[in-house]
């Protein structure tokens, strides 16, 4: 798998491994940890983890009001491994303040994930670069 732009399928293979490894109590590198958490903080997903010959090809349609598990589970990682480094640089006090405000570290989560996820489209729809002026101002405006 490529680590730096993995495929759908290695994405979505990545995911049902790890919830197989879990299940077949096996050794979890560092990565497929902190997966694990993500997977364990969407019970709603453990059917399709737990069927990768039914789900592995699975189309969802935001349109219709579907959420991509594993678009969702990506967009997780991603938001923990900017929290660990601050990148972009005040992330993890937003994260710490978001927390705080929540009482959870998962809407905390998922507050990032809006403000992600809406950036990454709007650099899609734009044709540019992510920005992450952009990014922090939508995470400073989820602060009350």
């Amino acid at each position: 798998m490529s680590l730096f732009n993995p495929s759908r399928d290695e994405v979505r293979q990545f995911f049902f491994n790890t919830w197989a490894l879990y299940h077949q109590q096996k050794p979890l590198s560092d990565l497929e940890k902190i997966a694990l958490e993500v997977i364990q903080m969407h019970p709603e997903y453990h059917a399709i983890l737990s069927h990768p010959e039914q789900f592995s090809q699975q189309e969802y349609f935001p349109e219709m009001g579907e959420t991509n598990p594993f678009l969702h589970m990506s967009l997780h990682l991603s938001a923990i491994e900017q929290i660990s480094i601050n990148q972009p640089t005040g992330i993890t006090h937003i994260y710490e303040k978001l927390k705080q405000q929540h009482l959870d570290t998962h809407p905390a989560q998922h507050d990032i994930l809006d403000c992600l996820a809406e950036t990454i489209w709007n650099a899609q729809h734009n044709k540019t670069p992510l920005n992450s002026e952009l990014y922090l101002e939508l995470l400073n405006k989820r602060l009350k």
